[in-house]
């Protein structure tokens, strides 16, 4: 699937797994909840110490995996057990934040993304986490890539992009 087609699987993903590379050269992986600027630019936030920002460090490139849709299912035509499901992957580069306006203008897209009905508090809440919270900042490397497992009403799987239930 397409960059845009991933970006939106992003955009819609709970959260997005994170892999890092610790100092020790060692794989570290978890999931976050990202809020986007625009198509190249994510943002998390962290305590001010601890595993995620030692990696950014020492390896700031990251890889993002992302999915909207899991469900198991038994293939309609053959009846195999799979998967239907949206994914995403995309590759950056990841940054602690320093900038104060830059580090509330991520934490209110964070906030509008995950608490939308509660902005009357952020103010407060900058005021009160700012100087104890870190802010990340992803910028993708490349196009993000999506793949996905679905089928058709006619139990065809809808391969190549294949965006409509037509043949």
């Amino acid at each position: 699937m397409d960059s845009q087609w991933a970006l939106e699987v992003m955009r819609k993903a709970p959260y997005i797994t994170i892999s890092f590379t610790r100092p020790d050269g060692s794989a570290y992986g978890l999931p976050l909840s990202l809020a986007a600027k625009d198509d190249n630019t994510w943002y998390f936030h962290c305590a001010l110490e601890g595993d995620k920002l030692d990696a950014i460090q020492s390896h700031p490139n990251v890889c993002l995996s992302a999915v909207t849709r899991c469900t198991p299912t038994v293939g309609p035509k053959d009846g195999s057990f799979t998967l239907q499901y949206k994914s995403a992957i995309a590759f950056g580069k990841a940054e602690l934040v320093t900038n104060d306006n830059e580090k509330i203008e991520a934490l209110r897209l964070i906030c509008e993304r995950f608490l939308p009905n509660h902005m009357d508090a952020f103010q407060a809440s900058i005021e009160r986490s700012l100087g104890r919270t870190a802010v990340v900042r992803i910028t993708l490397t490349e196009p993000p890539t999506g793949k996905r497992k679905q089928y058709d009403k006619n139990g065809d799987e809808m391969k190549y992009g294949r965006m409509d239930d037509q043949q």
